[in-house]
């Protein structure tokens, strides 16, 4: 039996080529993981604010002497925040060589039942050993302003809501990352209108959640037709148009849309005329500025110039 050749290969440019050296950029669920701080100074004050906005518990090792006026808030006086927080008034605990820890020893085992290790002191070498020690127990670590010691890096983020958007350079230039966020920012705002991005991506998600009860299927063919009806929905209307999405309307679109064979309506269609009509009215306003008004004038004027010549030129004399 002979064997068929492999088939032919896929068209050079059906494809995008691989670019090297990036991260993988992942939105990480942290909700009730314990992450490990060591360090009480202002980038631990950063690290501190960002794990606690993703519901993890936090272990905080600095000493009590040195704490960052945001760290001391949120260890001892934010409600939220304080009982989230383990803090130990200490430096980190570095088992010595000779003495390794061990199930009954009395040394403290900073690193027993952590998730993520995060470490932000001055100390150097402290924070390399700290980093093997983590990596022994194949715990993934961040260490401050030392790349090479790094499994993931913290980026400059964006967020609205639940909407978030990090800005990394690899590790190669944080605050250049700030200042490419700062300037995201502004064209972000545009984009979202006067709802703003992050209550757009709110009421989509709610429709979404409608979506699901109603066809609660998962990895099967109609969880498919549900994936494929959320994405026309958001290629067939704007951003400005899925912000005007309210209960009345998920209901009469899932109503008209879904359940009558899985089609997606119009935004007219669903009473969006409003809407529309407060949209070209901001379009409007947008575009009579000064400038737009001085053209406008400066072509009127040189219309009639033009046409008051061209009619004289023409009119008989008499």
């Amino acid at each position: 039996m002979t064997e068929l050749p492999p088939p032919p290969p896929p068209p050079r440019l059906a494809f995008p080529p691989i670019e090297y050296g990036g991260s993988l950029l992942l939105a990480w669920q942290l909700r009730n993981k314990r992450v490990l701080i060591v360090g009480g100074g202002e980038v631990a004050a950063g690290r501190l604010r960002s794990v606690l906005e993703a519901d993890a518990f936090v272990t905080l090792i600095a000493p009590s002497s040195n704490l960052h006026p945001e760290v001391r808030f949120r260890v001892w006086s934010d409600p939220r925040a304080t009982s989230r927080i383990t803090y130990h008034d200490r430096n980190f605990h570095l088992p010595s060589p000779s003495s390794p820890v061990v199930e009954d020893s009395s040394e403290p085992d900073d690193l027993e039942g952590i998730d993520v290790v995060l470490t932000a002191i001055d100390d150097v070498e402290t924070s390399r050993k700290i980093y093997e020690l983590a990596h022994e127990r194949r715990i993934p670590t961040n260490v401050a302003d030392i790349p090479p010691s790094c499994d993931f890096y913290f980026g400059s983020q964006i967020r609205s809501g639940p909407l978030q958007i990090m800005v990394s350079t690899n590790g190669k230039g944080p605050k250049l990352a700030s200042i490419i966020r700062k300037r995201l920012e502004g064209r972000l705002e545009e984009l979202g209108g006067k709802r703003g991005l992050g209550e757009i991506v709110e009421r989509v998600g709610a429709l979404r959640e409608r979506l699901r009860e109603r066809a609660p299927d998962v990895g099967g063919s109609l969880g498919k037709r549900r994936m494929r009806w959320m994405i026309e929905l958001c290629d067939t209307w704007s951003l400005e148009e899925l912000g005007e999405l309210d209960d009345v309307m998920m209901e009469r679109l899932l109503d008209e849309g879904w359940e009558k064979g899985g089609k997606v309506p119009s935004f007219l269609s669903m009473g969006g005329v409003r809407a529309v009509g407060r949209d070209w009215t901001g379009r409007i306003v947008e575009w009579a500025s000064v400038d737009h008004a001085v053209h406008l004038a400066v072509g009127v004027t040189v219309g009639a110039v033009v046409s008051f010549a061209v009619c004289r030129r023409l009119m008989p004399t008499t």
